[in-house]
């Protein structure tokens, strides 16, 4: 398929402009130390010693500080939150940047695992160099105490090594336990060893206290190189050593030798700082528990939750945090808001799909009797409910779907939620926003699925039809699994019944639709569901087909 120039550019032209300048960045970086190292004069006699190992490692250490000061901005959720809420971030490309953070984190992660490999593999080097190559003219400058020290014994008894066999372990923990597999079997192993980056980082900044790499302080009174006073050079002829005397450089002093000052703790004691003051902000924030108004359970294993909270305030969107600690006093799961406060109603909800061992003993105790279908308890009985906290709300990509004059939202499955709240907005008001055409694409494997937001769709099919508007809202809906497949048969769902198809979506036909509809917009595809129709709506995004009408690609994933 081909690709078109323009929509390239509106959907990636911004992510790989970042890539870019962190790779350069990176590359810089790299390549700066690295030559200081190799050339500096102050740096002679170490590299002398070290070679090649040296230079590596210096220069991977400072791409690593420049990654461990990176890594942690992405996950400052309410910082960004900020920046998307409010006129600092006016571009919509800009805003769309945001929800690249995860990623970024990944990528800052990735790099640090690498350049980890790089800089201890050249430090093994060093260490037996220092061994093999122990200058008997400068011990000061030599780590090992002796020549043909143990490389080992080098790194368990210095500071610098005990730390970096420490920070190794610690990173190899929470590389492995970042895996997808790992994540999804076991959230709990993820996260507690995730946490680990607190250790980590203050071992980061301890490890460099060792000094063990020295730098020469007066090398314009002693130049690389130069003879001391009634002393000849074995590896020079008499003519050079006569020649450098004459140029000046005969050695005025003994070369002297300190430890570099450390740096580490300049790259990432702000942006560490900062995470730490986030982190404390969001713990005040949803330190009181939230009040449980009514659990409702809906087919196909969905577990409906409204919730009071005060002062909670939210955009269609956008996504909160829960922890339950009778679950788990230190997991934390997002779940897309299906509702958000508003004048009129004062509750927030969100729905749940009972997968993993988290949610079903979450269910386990919201609804102890599997066969209640709902539960709705006076203010008083509200301590049967367990004590559950709210963090947040968090942007996400779907806040932008106002921010265009025409949206394409797909859901698949449970991925409808991020829709729903918006869906909601619509209905409480449509004519304030942007917005003046959404095209809703809802794919599930059984028709019980469309009933969790049957009554949400009917009503504001209702409501449009009342207020003239029946082409507001393009409602398309897809049943993918025909085993049994029946009808909705409800006369109050009648409207969906019209819209209920077979099968799976033909995209390239709805987005040829939607374009010579919508010919010179640009039109914002959003997608919540299986990476199958993420992947496949991406690629039709980029695609050279729709002349004149650019789609921009909007992923919901959680940071």
């Amino acid at each position: 398929m081909a690709l078109s120039v323009r929509s390239w550019v509106a959907n990636e032209g911004g992510k790989h402009l970042v890539l870019v300048l962190w790779l350069g960045a990176n590359t810089l970086l790299f390549m700066r130390t690295f030559l200081l190292y190799y050339c500096g004069q102050q740096y002679h006699y170490l590299h002398q010693m070290l070679g090649l190992g040296l230079c590596i490692s210096r220069a991977s250490a400072s791409v690593l500080n420049l990654n461990c000061s990176l890594v942690l901005l992405p996950m400052c959720r309410s910082l960004l939150t900020y920046l998307r809420g409010t006129h600092t971030v006016r571009s919509r490309k800009a805003r769309r940047l945001l929800d690249k953070s995860k990623t970024f984190h990944m990528a800052c992660g990735v790099a640090i695992c690498v350049f980890s490999v790089v800089h201890v593999s050249a430090h093994l080097v060093n260490m037996v160099n220092f061994s093999v190559r122990y200058s008997e003219e400068f011990p000061s400058l030599n780590v090992a105490r002796y020549r043909g020290e143990d490389p080992r014994l080098i790194i368990l008894t210095t500071v610098p090594g005990i730390t970096g066999i420490l920070l190794v372990l610690i990173l190899f923990l929470m590389f492995t336990a970042s895996s997808y597999c790992i994540r999804v079997s076991n959230y709990e192993i993820f996260w507690y060893t995730h946490n680990l980056f607190i250790v980590f980082y203050i071992i980061l900044i301890v490890h460099v206290v060792g000094g063990a790499l020295k730098y020469q302080t007066n090398f314009e009174a002693h130049p690389p190189g130069c003879l001391r006073a009634n002393q000849t050079n074995p590896d020079k002829t008499e003519e050079e050593s006569g020649q450098a005397e004459g140029d000046g450089r005969s050695c005025r002093e003994e070369a002297r030798f300190q430890p570099n000052s450390p740096e580490t703790w300049l790259w990432v004691s702000g942006p560490l700082c900062l995470y730490c003051a986030e982190r404390l902000y969001r713990y005040i924030r949803s330190n009181s528990p939230v009040t449980i108004v009514a659990v409702v359970r809906h087919p196909c294993d969905v577990i409906e939750l409204r919730m009071l909270k005060k002062d909670f305030k939210a955009h269609p969107g956008q996504y909160i945090v829960l922890n339950c600690p009778s679950v788990s006093s230190f997991e934390n799961h997002p779940f897309t808001l299906t509702a958000c406060p508003t004048e009129k109603k004062e509750t927030l909800g969100i729905h749940l799909r009972v997968v993993g061992d988290w949610t079903e003993r979450f269910t386990e105790l919201l609804l102890p009797d599997p066969g209640a279908e709902s539960e709705i308890l006076p203010m008083v009985q509200q301590r049967r409910y367990p004590k559950l906290y709210v963090d947040g709300p968090f942007g996400s990509s779907s806040q932008e779907v106002f921010n265009y004059e025409v949206s394409l939202c797909v859901a698949g499955g449970i991925g409808v939620t991020p829709f729903a709240c918006v869906l909601h907005a619509l209905l409480d008001g449509w004519r304030h926003f942007r917005l003046r055409r959404l095209y809703f694409v809802w794919v599930c494997r059984e028709l019980q699925s469309f009933y969790w937001f049957a009554e949400l769709l009917c009503a504001l099919h209702h409501k449009l039809w009342k207020e003239n508007r029946p082409d507001y809202l393009n409602l398309q809906l897809f049943v993918s699994q025909t085993d049994g497949l029946q009808n909705i048969s409800e006369e109050r769902y009648r409207p969906l019944s019209s819209r209920l198809m077979i099968g799976r979506p033909r995209w390239k036909l709805l987005f040829e639709e939607i374009g010579r509809t919508n010919k010179h917009k640009r039109v914002g595809v959003f997608c919540c569901g299986p990476k199958g129709i993420s992947r496949t709506l991406h690629r039709l995004c980029n695609s050279d087909r729709y002349s004149g009408t650019t789609f921009e690609f909007n992923k919901e994933s959680f940071s």
